[in-house]
């Protein structure tokens, strides 16, 4: 009996095995090429609502009547389990209270001022955290993108042993497949610390959430928050008892006593309004990859102590350096510009990285117009994509779909190349001219 798969067979696999190649490289370029823009997450809001109020400091009293305002206005509504009062930094000098169904700024004074319209961000945030899928499942994707990028950057060592010593070699005398070849191998030497550096903090970030789940579910009894609890400080134990609106003014003017080298970024409140609340306060220690200690008060504004971030176990301390060291949230906009020049070095490694590999495919015999169409799709649409939405957030505002006017202007866009590919492809055959690549504009390696 005859087992073994007929031509045609074997050909449809490899182009399916092509295909699935192509889709985990355009996952992973929209991944670099979002977390690009990422890194003006904070200019990108103020630019969004340039007439929200800002300022450099608030007092403690105006936080106050600010969370009180906010909370007096959820009566009636199902209630809120955390507020997050975002406090004026440098890079944001906004204040912004945020619950489970609203967002509002505040004016120095601590009235509510305006709604907080920054959807385009959100935007950009979910594509990079989450591709826009579901929760645990996008940010696993996510995840295990950053563990392919590792595996990437290693592996592109170890097949180029000479990649240090011809870190600024070019063969300018070629084109085409030598030259790509020569930039994507350039690029790689001088981004590699921070392509690892962004790959494994990315890793750990985005793998975090389904660890905590297979821990919770195998050590814990599914209490999800008592694996992060030795890390980041427990929740408490809630009591849904009424009780009134906590003393968060007290807890920030004893940070100003106690902690007054530490820069306030966040004030929390878990389960506000009921008998089991408690104050949280982030505060980021100077010269320290951190992005902060928690400060746990009670509702009374009494200082419990803290959770250990900025001097506990070393797992503590590297888990909290993580997202700073990703996102390139320290040393101001210097270090912001430099993690966009280095991401958009790594986007372009990503699409040489697939150019190359399809040409290789092609000069093997394996002729995919429409894959190469596809990917010219990607690169070239993306960043079109992004900008379609950018604009659509001025002229539509706030509310505009931007995820659905992203992901159909991309697919549109593949669309499109995937086309003009196919009848390209088919007039070289028409007129004979489908030849294949000199020897002398083959990559080397």
């Amino acid at each position: 009996m005859k087992l073994a798969p007929n031509a045609a067979t074997v050909k449809r696999a490899l182009s399916a095995h092509a295909a699935i190649g192509l889709l985990a490289g355009a996952l992973l370029y929209l991944v670099c090429l979002s977390g690009t823009a990422l890194v003006f997450y904070e200019e990108w809001q103020r630019a969004e609502q340039g007439d929200a109020p800002e300022m450099t400091t608030i007092d403690p009293q105006a936080v106050q009547r600010g969370v009180a305002a906010v909370l007096a206005s959820e009566r009636g509504k199902p209630p809120t389990t955390h507020l997050y009062v975002h406090l004026p930094v440098p890079e944001l000098p906004r204040t912004t209270i945020t619950t489970d169904t609203q967002a509002v700024h505040l004016d120095a004074d601590g009235r509510v001022a305006a709604p907080e319209e920054n959807a385009w961000s959100e935007f950009l945030y979910g594509l990079h955290y989450t591709l826009h899928l579901p929760g645990v499942v996008g940010i696993t994707i996510v995840g295990i993108l950053g563990m392919l990028m590792v595996a990437l950057s290693i592996s592109g060592l170890i097949a180029h042993p000479r990649i240090f010593r011809d870190a600024f070699r070019f063969r300018t005398r070629h084109s085409g497949g030598v030259a790509l070849s020569d930039w994507h191998n350039r690029l790689s030497v001088w981004t590699l610390p921070f392509g690892l550096a962004i790959a494994i903090t990315g890793a750990a970030i985005g793998l975090a959430s389904v660890t905590a789940y297979a821990l919770a579910n195998r050590y814990y009894d599914n209490d999800l928050e008592a694996v992060y609890a030795p890390i980041f400080g427990d929740e408490g134990k809630p009591d849904a008892a009424p009780a009134p609106v906590p003393a968060v003014a007290t807890a920030l003017e004893t940070m100003a006593q106690r902690f007054p080298e530490v820069a306030i970024t966040y004030v929390t409140l878990h389960d506000p309004m009921t008998a089991g609340q408690h104050v949280q306060i982030v505060a980021s220690p100077p010269r320290r990859l951190i992005f902060g200690e928690y400060y746990a008060f009670d509702a009374a504004g009494r200082f419990k102590g803290t959770a250990g971030l900025s001097d506990g176990a070393i797992g503590q301390q590297a888990a909290a350096s993580n997202y700073n060291l990703h996102f390139g949230n320290y040393g101001g906009l210097p270090v912001k510009i430099a993690y966009c020049l280095f991401g958009f070095a790594l986007t372009i490694v990503c699409a040489t990285g697939v150019y190359i590999w399809l040409g290789k495919r092609r000069r093997r015999g394996v002729h995919e117009p429409r894959l190469l169409g596809a990917w010219h799709g990607v690169v070239w649409g993306a960043p079109a994509a992004l900008a379609i939405t950018l604009a659509a957030r001025f002229a539509l505002g706030n509310a505009a779909w931007f995820t659905a006017i992203f992901w159909t202007a991309l697919a549109l866009a593949i669309v499109a190349a995937i086309a003009a590919a196919h009848r390209a492809a088919a007039a070289r055959n028409r007129s004979g001219n489908d030849i294949a690549p000199s020897a002398r504009e083959q990559p080397a390696g």
